[in-house]
């Protein structure tokens, strides 16, 4: 395959839709060849960097001098429109927007709120919630059911409510809401709009939690907040966004795909099955296969410099494909085949460097709990329709599963 020069414009535009769950778009495979970086249009207008490479991803996510920072002049955000990037902007800065040392501080009192040891006391309520719904699924007489709402939603948005101190009773509403905001079908008004009332919800409830905290994550950060002197609403409030909107929807839809995958490689599940011990390897190879969100992890740089044979200026925008470097033949002997024993923990799934995802042990705890006591309750599980008959979702930042027909 001839290759493409670093720096000359390669046929693709983004955002790129995925044609089937079992494999990134073939354009992604033909540009890692050419070139590991290489300029792409936007559909928003305009140009930036691809990086498609593993090696190449991990670079870049881990040099300092690429920026994180949303309000800078050439950030590829390249499912927003110009109306909705103003609004973005003139809202307090998110963490994951902030670079070096005001990213590091604004981690570092959350961080612990994740840490294996402090996770581990959540697995029995974790384990009760999956019990709850499996309990549901076996109890009813209708077949086939939808997965996703039986299961793959209430799972990850209970557990994230309970971990906030947010009533479960709004999760409808806040689910809604971050749906439209990241779906590609959404208008942009509709995307405003959802991203104007769920600010206006978290306002509110941090505003409940300041007057009333709790035993939750709020409630210990309005503590920690109040005993040094300063409490931070705006902060705090930017901080509820974040978790709330990032901490449900993409494990809903790795439940449903990492469902569909095993489901679909019953040779992989009877292994699980035998050995749960192998689920958390499992995870790790689901993650990197389906790669949930792809092409979030964009960046600009802020100063010259050249990385895979790319001279990149400052001022230029990067977006790191997460599920192209998660195929990469150089990093992964034959990506397209599902191996749970391959251990890929260098996956990029959850991102890499100072951003690398802040719930990722939340995230492989809900996993491994999910998986395991799924096939082990229902072991006949089965889809009830072909794979190819699925409807997928095909949306510009998350991938998933609109609904998933399964029955026993």
């Amino acid at each position: 395959m001839t290759k493409s020069v670093a720096g000359e414009l390669a046929g693709l535009e983004l955002p790129v839709e995925r044609g089937c769950p079992f494999a990134p778009p073939a354009a992604y495979e033909r540009l890692r060849e050419q070139a590991p970086i290489s300029k792409v249009r936007l559909t928003s207008g305009g140009q930036a960097w691809w990086v498609s490479g593993h090696e190449e991803a991990r670079t870049v996510l881990a040099d300092p001098r690429f920026s994180s920072d949303r309000r800078k002049d050439g950030f590829p955000l390249f499912n927003l429109d110009a109306a909705t990037l103003r609004q973005l902007r003139s809202q307090p800065q998110l963490m994951i927007g902030m670079d070096g040392g005001e990213h590091a501080a604004a981690r570092r009192p959350v961080i612990g709120e994740f840490t294996i040891k402090r996770l581990a006391a959540l697995r029995p309520r974790i384990q009760d919630i999956v019990d709850h719904f499996i309990d549901a699924l076996l109890a009813t007489d209708q077949r086939p059911v939808d997965l996703v709402q039986a299961l793959s939603l209430p799972v990850p948005s209970l557990v994230i409510c309970e971990l906030l101190g947010v009533p479960y009773t709004d999760h409808d509403f806040f689910q809604s809401r971050t749906t439209m905001m990241v779906s590609r079908t959404s208008s942009p008004q509709e995307r405003r709009q959802a991203f104007t009332e769920v600010r206006a919800y978290l306002d509110d409830l941090v505003t409940r939690k300041e007057a009333e905290p709790g035993d939750d994550l709020f409630g210990r950060q309005i503590a920690r907040q109040r005993q040094n002197g300063a409490l931070d609403h705006a902060g705090l409030v930017s901080l509820a966004f974040l978790l709330l909107t990032a901490g449900h929807e993409t494990t809903a839809n790795m439940i449903s795909l990492g469902v569909v995958g095993l489901l679909t490689h019953p040779e992989q599940l009877a292994l699980i099955k035998t050995d749960p011990g192998r689920t958390p390897m499992a995870v790790e190879e689901l993650l990197r296969y389906f790669t949930i969100a792809d092409g979030v992890t964009s960046r600009v740089a802020t100063e010259d410099m050249e990385i895979g044979g790319a001279s990149i200026r400052a001022g230029e925008g990067v977006i790191v494909s997460a599920l192209s470097a998660n195929w990469d033949p150089a990093a992964f002997k034959d990506p397209a085949d599902l191996d749970v024993d391959r251990g890929a923990r260098h996956h990029l799934a959850f991102g890499f460097g100072p951003h690398q995802c802040l719930g990722q042990n939340l995230a492989r705890m809900e996993l491994q709990i999910v998986f395991d006591t799924l096939f082990r309750r229902i072991p006949a599980l089965r889809l009830a329709v072909p794979v190819d008959d699925l409807p997928f979702k095909n949306d510009a930042v998350i991938y998933g599963a609109h609904e998933l027909p399964v029955t026993w």
